[in-house]
Formats: C-alpha cells, sequence, structure tokens
C-alpha cells in the first residue's frame, strides 16, 4: 500500500517545521546535492528471510520506549518519494549527524551495548538512527517503512544503520555519513532488520550476526 503524493506533501511541509523548531534544518551542501533527480528509477530491495534474533539492547530499548518498537500494520510499507519528502530525509540525516556527539556506549555508560534516543545528545551508531527515525515519524513518515537494521561494516564490526523502504529502493540513514546510499552502495553486509509485520526481526543475509552494535 502506497501513500499519495499530497499526502507525503502535507508531511514534508509538516516536517519543516519540525525540525525547524528542533533545530534541525539546515543540511550541508554535500547532502543536499543530491537530487531526486538522481534517484534510480528502478527500485533495489532487500530481501527479508525468516525469523532472527534481536539484538538484546534492542528488546530492552522496547520495553523503555514501546512506542518506538511497535508496529502499525495499517501503516504504508514503503514511503512514495517526492522532491519535498527526500530533501526532508537528507535534511534529517545531516543534522543528526552534527548535533549528536558519537561516543561508544562503554565510555558513555560503560556497557556493552545500549539503545535509546540520545537524550543527552551522546550516543553510538543505533542512537542515531533512532533519533532520525523518531523525528521522520512524529512528522508522519510511516514508522513501518522505517526499520533498524543490524549490519557488519568496513572495520567487520556490528553497527546499526536506518533502513528507508521507499517505491524508489531501499535507501540507508547512517551516522557515519551525510550521504543517503541505497543499500547496495553502502559496502556492508547486511544481516538482519526488524520485521514490518510485527515487533520482531527477520534474516538478510547469511554471515554471522553481531551480539552487538557497540560502534560509533
Amino acid at each position: 500500500m502506497r501513500t499519495s503524493v499530497s499526502t507525503f506533501s502535507t508531511t514534508a511541509r509538516r516536517l519543516g517545521r519540525l525540525i525547524g523548531l528542533l533545530g534541525v534544518l539546515g543540511a550541508p551542501g554535500a547532502a543536499q546535492a543530491q537530487t531526486f533527480a538522481s534517484l534510480p528509477v528502478t527500485p533495489s530491495l532487500l530481501i527479508a528471510g525468516s525469523a532472527a534474533r534481536p539484538i538484546a539492547a534492542w528488546v530492552t530499548f522496547c520495553e523503555g520506549y514501546p512506542r518506538e518498537c511497535a508496529v502499525d500494520r495499517t501503516e504504508p510499507a514503503s514511503i512514495a518519494l517526492t522532491p519535498a519528502v527526500w530533501s526532508t530525509i537528507l535534511a534529517v540525516n545531516a543534522r543528526v549527524n552534527r548535533s549528536v556527539r558519537s561516543v561508544t556506549d562503554m565510555d558513555h555508560r560503560r556497557v556493552p551495548d545500549h539503545w535509546d534516543l540520545a537524550e543527552d545528545g551522546s550516543g553510538d551508531c543505533e542512537d542515531f538512527q533512532l533519533l532520525k527515525r523518531k523525528l521522520l515519524a512524529e512528522a508522519g513518515l510511516p514508522r513501518r517503512a522505517m526499520r533498524m537494521t543490524v549490519v557488519i561494516d568496513e572495520k567487520g564490526e556490528g553497527h546499526a544503520v536506518l533502513t528507508l523502504v521507499t517505491d524508489r529502493g531501499d535507501f540507508i540513514l547512517d551516522n557515519k555519513t551525510s550521504t543517503v546510499h541505497g543499500w547496495r552502495q553502502t559496502g556492508y553486509t547486511f544481516i538482519k532488520r526488524e520485521s514490518q509485520d510485527v515487533q520482531a526481526w527477520v534474516s538478510l543475509g547469511r554471515a554471522a550476526s553481531p551480539a552487538t552494535t557497540a560502534n560509533r
């Protein structure tokens, strides 16, 4: 199911007001240079497989923030991209990356892995992505189409990103870059992500799953 262009135009206006209030608007030029016209015409989608074991810190996060983990199957499973929606996604990704101080959970909280919304202005990979999703969801983008995802990064370490499932393909929001890449362009090995149907996780590949995403 997809939402209409007019619905997402309204969403874009709401997002603009929201990120203005929160000081999120004002992405750097490099992110804004990613024009809507440059997006691929043929979507490239990640294929979800069987059930996967969730990250333990995600389970604890969901106990404290149940709304952030709830799955509403009446929501669209895909975001209908428009130029306005694309621009606001870029702005949120870039500004959150600039605004949150990157620090490992061990240095920050003296625990191997902890998920939250970077309420104190600091966090590691998953905290960046959860904050981005919260902002976008409050503005009206369907949370169901924005899935927390575990990958193996360029260092061979567990890392968390946010997958946006759209009608132009699956795009990745990442705290390591303010460029929003298609999933194939990240160079990551995709392991698993939140299900779009239930509060659970699904496999995206056969590689061994990391126990944590304790990574800047």
